[in-house]
């Protein structure tokens, strides 16, 4: 499991550590740390040209000392401090003893640059960069030279992801101590790159509980459910599927696919599509109007592909947990879904989450953090909100929000969010709560879009044939 922190929790623990610590200790390891990663990006360090964009704060004390260490080692480092008033005097005495030097032309040093470290602004930078910086991070982009963020690219939020303005755009970046929510939630994660975490000793002084995690394949390996030997098909789980229209009949079997994929002991359809789901899945149980004579279900997935069809307010009146997708969200109430017994979990894209929170889109994938929070406290649910760094949030605001890091860009067609819904809605049959089968879901159909496509376009469909073996690939060491 990662964990991330705010930019407040990682700054009491930093001031913790460091009243233990003789001074300037904690900023050696993160220099060494932070040295040694760019030192591997180099085929070789003696010779390199290393440039450091410094700015005033502790940020640019780690990239000068991180550059010092550099220099030692023979590579040719030149720093560019952004307010050389300000610079941090330790960190630039260090650079200098060491055989480095300051810049006198810093768009020419860029220019031949062969790394170029970012250490502008640290976490506690806002509102994007300085118009003073917004030169150089463009020729730091542009000189082809790798880019290394120091802790966090300068011009993103760390606490929200989002970007609000101009920023570095990494290919790496080394964190310390532990991940930040803006390193692993988009906007920002765009811009992070590839990111390194170096252990600087903050783990025993950071609480229990972050505020964003993401699962791995041993998390996720863990929550899988699996048949035991006095298993039935109602031991398993059973779900019904409420979905499809005659406009959307392939939503219908998509989300049957997720359901059968996902390991239910048996699927139940309602609704008008039973014709092409039992052609694809002569397993599945199909039942006329209304789902309440469908017989005995674990829990409902109701949405995919409905249109303007009924179904939503009698799957809402049941006593068991209802995953809400798709045609299912318009119109949803707030009071409805608050006032149900058992647990509910909403799975928008970016704009249905706009339309629930009666706000714009932009404003929901500038802002997805913050976006899929309100949800889960507007609706009193669990709230999967897809898109491009898939979140999830827990109807209890306090636990941490779930970021999944299988997603890619090929899961962006047609059907495949039914697809999720359907496996999910398994997975909530088979006995898991909300946050663990919404997040297990979107694990495995990241993974599995990236099994079927390997780099190539895929379907939906593809992605459902492919859940069995991303299942497997969670329990591959």
């Amino acid at each position: 499991m990662r964990h991330a922190y705010s930019v407040d929790t990682v700054r009491a623990a930093e001031a913790e550590l460091m009243a233990e610590l003789p001074e300037g200790a904690l900023m050696q390891r993160a220099a060494a740390g932070l040295a040694a990663a760019v030192a591997g990006l180099l085929p070789r360090v003696s010779g390199a040209r290393v440039v450091l964009l410094v700015g005033s704060g502790d940020n640019g004390g780690d990239a000068l000392y991180a550059g010092a260490r550099l220099a030692r080692r023979g590579a040719g480092v030149s720093a560019v401090p952004l307010a050389p008033d300000r610079v941090h005097r330790g960190g630039l005495a260090a650079l200098r003893a060491a055989g480095g030097r300051v810049a006198e032309d810093p768009f020419a040093v860029l220019a031949v640059a062969d790394v170029v470290l970012d250490g502008i602004t640290g976490i506690g930078g806002q509102g994007g960069l300085r118009p003073d910086a917004v030169p150089l991070a463009r020729a730091a982009r542009g000189s082809g030279a790798a880019v290394v963020a120091v802790d966090l690219p300068s011009g993103v939020e760390a606490d929200t992801g989002e970007v609000k303005g101009e920023a570095v755009r990494a290919d790496a970046t080394v964190t310390f101590g532990t991940y930040k929510p803006g390193l692993l939630v988009d906007p920002a994660h765009e811009y992070a790159g590839a990111v390194r975490l170096v252990d600087i000793g903050l783990g025993p002084r950071l609480p229990s509980v972050p505020d964003l995690e993401a699962l791995q394949h041993a998390d996720v390996a863990s929550l899988l459910p699996v048949p035991t030997a006095e298993s039935d098909k109602y031991r398993r789980g059973v779900v019904g599927v409420v979905a499809g229209s005659a406009r959307y009949p392939g939503a219908a079997v998509l989300a049957v696919a997720g359901a059968v994929h996902g390991g239910a002991g048996a699927v139940r359809y309602v609704g008008p599509g039973a014709d092409a789901v039992i052609a694809r899945f002569p397993d599945v149980l199909v039942h006329g109007w209304p789902p309440s004579r469908a017989g005995r279900v674990q829990a409902w997935v109701v949405g995919p592909g409905l249109g303007d069809g009924p179904g939503v307010a009698e799957v809402l009146e049941s006593d068991v947990p209802v995953l809400v997708d798709a045609d299912g969200l318009r119109g949803l109430d707030p009071d409805t879904v608050r006032a149900r017994s058992a647990p509910t979990l909403l799975t928008p894209h970016a704009g249905e989450a706009a339309v629930l929170l009666g706000v714009e889109r932009g404003e929901v994938e500038a802002a997805r953090l913050g976006s899929v929070r309100a949800l889960a406290a507007k609706y009193g649910a669990t709230v999967l909100l897809k898109g491009s760094t898939t979140l999830v949030a827990d109807a209890d605001t306090r636990r941490p929000v779930r970021v999944n890091p299988t997603g890619t860009s090929w899961l962006a067609t047609a059907g495949s969010g039914d697809v999720l819904s359907g496996l999910a809605g398994s997975l909530l049959a088979a006995g898991l709560e909300p946050l663990d089968a919404a997040s297990a879901a979107a694990y495995l159909h990241g993974l599995a879009a990236r099994l079927a496509s390997e780099g190539a376009p895929v379907t939906a469909q593809e992605v459902a044939g492919a859940i069995p073996r991303a299942w497997r690939d969670t329990r591959t060491p």
